[in-house]
């Protein structure tokens, strides 16, 4: 598979747990960009509780889960993402799903994510280095672009069955993987991925259900 370059330009950071105004047991990977042609914009990740969601404003890139959220076999993934305003240029966020060793050097996870361009793209992270696209950068309609105020709210999903894996955004399948084919494997732990120099992307509804 090709590499997906710009994502493996991220320097990664070993995971600490978020300040205690987050939801409780909330980690954190952040992945500084070592691109000069394209910086991070402030140095930090900040995240605050907004209801029953949290907001993630960005700075260098994020992986954001807890410990004890895992699922197996079929399941569905969901959440949903508010961008409060539009990056400078095309960036992407979404669903984190497979996780393994996320606050190592041999983390391995599958994400799912969408931008303000309109399109969805399907990651594999096999360590610290590697990254592989399994989808490019794909335009749909389904994908809602932000409005004249900059914002703009897109349900994602991952369903996971026996053979299939459905990527899902408001409604409407927007790509399919054969699960047997699916580089590493869909079993693990769940969370989000907001890439770099996103000035607010609230996360809401996040969780997993059996079945699908």
């Amino acid at each position: 598979m090709l590499r997906f370059a710009s994502a493996a330009l991220f320097a990664l950071f070993l995971a600490v747990p978020v300040a205690a105004q987050v939801p409780e047991g909330l980690m954190m990977r952040v992945d500084r960009s070592t691109n000069a042609a394209d910086p991070d914009d402030v140095p930090e990740v900040t995240i605050t509780t907004v209801g029953s969601g949290f907001q993630v404003n960005t700075g260098p890139a994020a992986v954001l889960w807890k410990a004890d959220q895992t699922a197996t076999g079929a399941y569905t993934l969901r959440g949903r993402f508010t961008l409060q305003a539009p990056s400078s240029h095309r960036n992407f966020y979404g669903l984190v799903f497979g996780g393994r060793d996320l606050g190592g050097a041999g983390q391995n996870y599958l994400y799912f994510m969408v931008a303000q361009t309109g399109e969805f793209i399907l990651i594999h992270r096999a360590n610290s280095e590697t990254t592989h696209t399994v989808q490019a950068a794909t335009a749909h309609p389904s994908i809602v672009v932000p409005d004249a105020s900059g914002k703009s709210v897109n349900e994602l999903e991952v369903r996971v069955g026996a053979s299939e894996i459905a990527y899902v955004v408001n409604g409407t399948v927007v790509h399919t993987t054969p699960k047997s084919g699916m580089t590493g494997n869909t079993d693990g732990i769940w969370g989000v991925r907001i890439n770099h120099v996103l000035p607010g992307v609230l996360v809401e509804n996040l969780g997993v259900t059996t079945g699908n």
